[in-house]
């Protein structure tokens, strides 16, 4: 039985605080796998990991703080705990939802963060990571961050990192007249090119499966064509600016591949690196990562600023919707335990009471609604005032409370019985001013217990 008390403990390596070397170091080779290896401790019941080019970032759920925190100690190895940013309950929660939003991105606002957090959340369920916290927590982030594309300009101009890239570049050299080279062929470098489209002469785009390659070349309108990666170093000698964004776990780019060209300019943005950084010892070529083009996603924070603060408000809101559904949740998780138990023990023991009537003198209708009146008065009357308790434990974030209830009225609670009963009890029979206390899910727990 899940508890209703479990929390959520998060870490997260960024842009904001580290460099890249230091998200490389605390990425896993895939989401999938660190959330399979997260997955596995014990004390873990829930697990997402969220890794893109400039963060890697993973949140548990576990019975107390300390275990998420151990557990996610342990997972970060030997990454320097200065650029490591810990998360309690709340904090994940609430960095989640400003994640969606874009408003922990390198550029504010930018969009392919919401689907590289939908990517991460069906990576979680796919290897049955997602529970009742997560699955709260992630899908009210994914609401939110699409009512800030909605309904502020956060995303105003859809700069992305792809074409600040491109505007770090045109900022060292005029890019007419240039020829361009796009190492990858997915969305970051997809979006690089369309930001290189009729700013320079000529796009070769390089990827290891050549017709993604050509599918990116045929969308622009500059003179565009596409090589496999054997074919960079050709490609290099011939290119005045190069923008690599693949998602290989090596590097891509030899600095041989760059001995004999001319003046190059080369923006690496992708995570890993594609780029080794012995190519920035050679002359004549100039070599970027994602920490030097901060320059122009600071112009674009300074122009959404307003936006931004807007869509903090529209966090504060739905933060406090969350945390209220939580609280609600877990105030039913225990309630629904007590009366389930109590429901069983009173059928239970109205089944046997009337049994041992009926052997002795008999009894009418009348005297069975009687005993069943008496029946449900007293355990509603009983449970009345602790159900009060626990939705105000649950408002105050009394977790003692709420675990001592769940300890006192969980599976323990009801006793096997001795015999088997006589006769079902149905869910019809609970008086109506007991049916308004006791949580939905429990009777239709009860209904299909006696189906």
């Amino acid at each position: 039985m899940n508890t209703g008390t479990e929390l959520v403990a998060g870490v997260s390596v960024s842009h904001s605080d580290a460099s890249i070397e230091a998200i490389e170091r605390a990425a896993a080779d895939s989401q999938r796998t660190a959330i399979e290896e997260l997955l596995d401790r014990p004390a873990i019941s829930e697990a997402l990991v969220l890794q893109t080019c400039n963060r890697a970032e993973a949140y548990v759920v576990t019975e107390t703080p300390k275990a998420g925190r151990d557990a996610l100690s342990s997972y970060l190895g030997d990454v320097d705990p200065t650029v490591v940013r810990e998360l309690d309950h709340e904090e994940s929660i609430r960095h989640l939802m400003s994640v969606a939003c874009g408003l922990e991105s390198l550029v504010l606002g930018e969009d392919q963060i919401i689907g590289q957090l939908r990517n991460a959340y069906e990576d979680a369920r796919g290897v049955g990571a997602m529970g009742p916290v997560l699955d709260d927590a992630v899908l009210k982030a994914l609401h939110v961050g699409e009512r800030a594309r909605d309904e502020t300009a956060i995303n105003e101009g859809a700069l992305s990192l792809g074409s600040a890239a491109v505007r770090f570049v045109d900022s060292k050299r005029d890019l007419d007249g240039a020829t361009a080279l796009v190492i990858g062929a997915g969305e970051m470098a997809t979006l690089a090119a369309e930001a290189l489209d009729r700013a320079v002469d000529r796009i070769v785009v390089a990827n290891r499966t050549i017709p993604h390659a050509e599918h990116v070349a045929s969308r622009l309108d500059t003179d565009a064509s596409a090589v496999g990666l054997n074919a960079i170093a050709a490609a290099a000698d011939e290119a005045d600016v190069v923008v690599s964004a693949t998602g290989s776990s090596d590097y891509v780019i030899d600095p041989q591949d760059f001995e004999t060209a001319g003046r190059t300019y080369v923006v690496d943005i992708a995570r890993p690196r594609d780029v080794p950084p012995a190519a920035g010892d050679i002359e004549k070529v100039s070599v970027y990562d994602l920490d030097a083009i901060e320059s122009i996603t600071d112009e674009t924070r300074r122009k959404r600023e307003g936006a931004a603060r807007t869509v903090e408000s529209m966090i504060d809101e739905e933060f406090e919707h969350l945390m209220s559904q939580y609280k609600r949740k877990r105030a039913d998780e225990v309630i629904g335990a007590m009366y389930e138990g109590a429901e069983r023990i009173k059928s239970r023991e109205l089944r046997t009471a009337i049994s041992k009537l009926e052997s002795e003198d008999g009894v009418s209708e009348a005297e069975r609604e009687i005993l069943e009146s008496l029946a449900d008065a007293l355990v509603g009357q009983l449970l009345s005032a602790p159900t009060e308790s626990l939705r105000e434990a649950a408002e105050n974030d009394d977790w003692s409370t709420i675990r001592t209830a769940l300890e006192l009225f969980g599976p323990a609670f009801e006793l096997e019985p001795a015999k088997p009963p006589a006769e079902p009890d149905h869910p019809g029979s609970i008086p109506e001013e007991m049916r308004d206390r006791m949580p939905a899910h429990v009777i239709e727990q009860l209904q299909t217990d006696d189906e």
